[in-house]
């Protein structure tokens, strides 16, 4: 059964017009060791308050990379959704909709009627951003209009371009931010459409056109993701990105080491306005963090997590957690869009395959009675350009395991995907889920005052290969746990309980 309007009826609950505030206690466990070495887990259980702004404000988002094929399939996925576009294919009558978004088109259980499992949409958890509501702009350094980009794309039906065309071909990106040291040198052509001057001008220009575009579009909040080309990785050392001062020098200095992806994100830090990484390069550099920490401004990365690697996050979790060992895991990819063109450069791949390989990391560690200290499965990721293709990548797995007694088991998975069909709606989760984050406040027992969450979201996991944690925080790869915990802390914002799965008013 599907509800999708519910109120919690609780004393640790309170609704007003404007919020939602609830009080939680969480429960953990706390770790020490005695005299004797012998560990002592000790239960602990503190009180948080929480506190939801429930009034959802206009929305902005600008993406980098407006053109590409994720930008032009977000701008067309709206757009069909919002006007209701119905397309014909071979198949039949095609209506749009955000299948593959976790926001809009997945469920949560609420609890049990009768006998009857009882589920909410995701969205109806708490106010959120409604997609079709998106007021969309950004940048891109080529200037084909949008209308033009989706047909150089190739990932949209035709019926559906055309429908399409009218709303989109009047829409040009603003001028980008590029550095061809930075990117694969067969992107110089797609390149006409670009902001000159210095690091320093580049960047003022970027703060520029973030408040003219708020300004024009009367937007409350704007939230900035980068879905352009994967950058190779910039160079981090003392005295150039290592701290916020030395990052803003280095950009007044027009160093060449600080990428376009950086530049990005400290002007939408400067600006107060939340940034999103959608690509592996190491765009957060220290001082960055540390810009985004003394402006509270969130940020949140990186690399979209979609096909492939979402599956190796499952699986691998699954093998270790029942009780195989994964030996051996080898990915091998090949696509022909634009974004396999531009990772069929060395230095631009690189990038990609630290995304991918570090991922199975937290499973690993998490069963020492499988692997000895410092033994890791045999892990090799290979991307190919193959234009033919286009967007629909071809991915094939092969996960060996050791199992009983000396026995080896091997699975191997083929999986063919629309690329960009799977990134889109990621890309509007994102932007969704970092505004609500924006809105909610909590404090500890004994905290004066409410506060938000720390400005390096960590509950967007869920939705990144790489996730982005404050330093001394544990990275968490495994896909359920990712889900589990962006989920629950949402719902102890409503005053419900984690869901559990104990079900233990079936069991008496």
């Amino acid at each position: 059964m599907l509800v999708e309007n519910f109120v919690v009826q609780s004393p640790n609950v309170t609704y007003s017009e404007e919020s939602i505030t609830s009080t939680y206690n969480y429960e953990s466990t706390k770790l020490s060791r005695d005299e004797k070495g012998q560990w002592i887990v000790t239960p602990t259980s503190t009180e948080y308050q929480f506190r939801v702004d429930r009034r959802v404000p206009k929305l902005g988002v600008m993406l980098v990379g407006l053109g590409g094929n994720n930008g032009t399939s977000v701008m067309a996925g709206i757009l069909a959704n919002k006007h209701g576009i119905t397309w014909m294919t071979k198949d039949g009558l095609r209506k749009p909709n955000y299948w593959g978004s976790l926001t809009q088109a997945a469920t949560l259980r609420v609890g049990n009627y009768e006998g009857e499992e009882v589920f909410t949409p995701f969205r109806s958890l708490l106010p959120m951003a409604d997609p079709n509501q998106f007021v969309l702009g950004g940048w891109d350094i080529s200037s084909l209009n949008m209308a033009e980009a989706m047909e150089r794309a190739k990932v949209l039906d035709f019926e559906l371009q055309k429908q399409l065309v009218p709303y989109m071909k009047d829409i040009v990106p603003l001028p980008g931010i590029y550095d061809p040291a930075f990117i694969a040198a067969n992107q110089e052509e797609r390149a006409d459409n670009c902001i000159k001057g210095s690091r320093q001008q580049q960047m003022e220009t970027v703060r520029q056109q973030i408040r003219q575009f708020k300004e024009n579009n009367a937007v409350d909040k704007v939230i900035i993701l980068w879905t352009a080309n994967t950058e190779r990785y910039a160079q981090v050392a003392e005295g150039l990105n290592d701290t916020a001062e030395n990052l803003m020098a280095a950009i007044a200095a027009d160093e060449p080491e600080v990428s376009p992806s950086t530049l990005y994100a400290t002007a939408a830090i400067l600006e107060g306005v939340p940034f999103i990484n959608g690509s592996p390069q190491n765009t957060f550099v220290p001082g960055l963090i540390e810009l985004a920490v003394a402006h509270n401004v969130l940020i949140g990365g990186d690399d979209f997590k979609s096909g492939q690697t979402k599956m190796k996050s499952v699986l691998v979790d699954f093998l270790v957690g029942a009780g195989l060992k994964p030996t051996s895991i080898v990915s091998y990819n090949h696509l022909g869009n634009n974004d396999g063109m531009n990772l069929s450069a060395p230095q631009t791949f690189r990038s990609k395959e630290i995304s991918k390989s570090n991922v199975v990391d937290d499973m690993v560690a998490s069963n020492s009675l499988l692997y000895e200290p410092g033994e890791h499965p045999d892990h090799c990721i290979v991307i190919k350009y193959i234009p033919y293709v286009g967007d629909s990548k071809r991915a094939m797995d092969e996960y060996t395991s050791e199992i009983f007694l000396g026995g080896t088991n091997t699975i191997v998975m083929h999986n063919t995907c629309e690329d960009s069909l799977l990134a889109a709606p990621i890309i509007l989760d994102l932007i969704i889920l970092a505004e609500l984050l924006t809105r909610i406040e909590l404090k500890k027992d004994g905290e004066p005052a409410f506060h938000g969450f720390h400005p390096v979201a960590v509950l967007l996991s869920y939705l990144t290969k790489a996730p982005l944690v404050p330093q001394g925080t544990p990275v968490v790869n495994a896909l359920a746990k990712q889900r589990a915990m962006l989920e629950n802390i949402l719902r102890a914002c409503v005053g419900l309980p984690p869901e559990n799965n104990m079900m233990m008013e079936f069991k008496c």
